[in-house]
């Protein structure tokens, strides 16, 4: 898995909701991508503080 959120993340969820396999979760005060993550990159897209990337 390549894809990961940073500290930089501010729990919008805006990742969330793009996920077509829901390979994203809360972990804490942020976001983080699980296994199951198929590094579509919609994340990446969606991420309003470029908080997703490799």
């Amino acid at each position: 898995m390549a894809l990961t959120i940073s500290e930089e993340c501010i729990a919008c969820g805006a990742c969330v909701e793009t996920c077509p396999v829901d390979a994203i979760s809360e972990a804490g005060d942020i976001y983080a991508i699980s296994e199951d993550c198929t590094e579509c990159q919609a994340c990446v897209d969606s991420c309003p503080v470029g908080a997703i990337g490799e």
